[in-house]
């Protein structure tokens, strides 16, 4: 699965981890992410992501 780093912040989204804190369980894709998520480091959108 690929990860994606918020290019504000630098924090990378791993679908091995997901984010359980904010909603996202483990092997979720960043493409099966709700639009509404945001950056758990600095509250970018999903828009500010790219591929890392």
């Amino acid at each position: 699965m690929e990860r994606w780093i918020c290019t504000i912040c630098q924090y990378v989204y791993d679908p091995e981890t997901g984010d359980p804190d904010n909603g996202v369980a483990p092997g979720t894709t960043f493409e099966e992410i709700p639009d509404g998520w945001v950056c758990p480091l600095c509250g970018a959108g999903k828009e500010a992501f790219e591929p890392a």
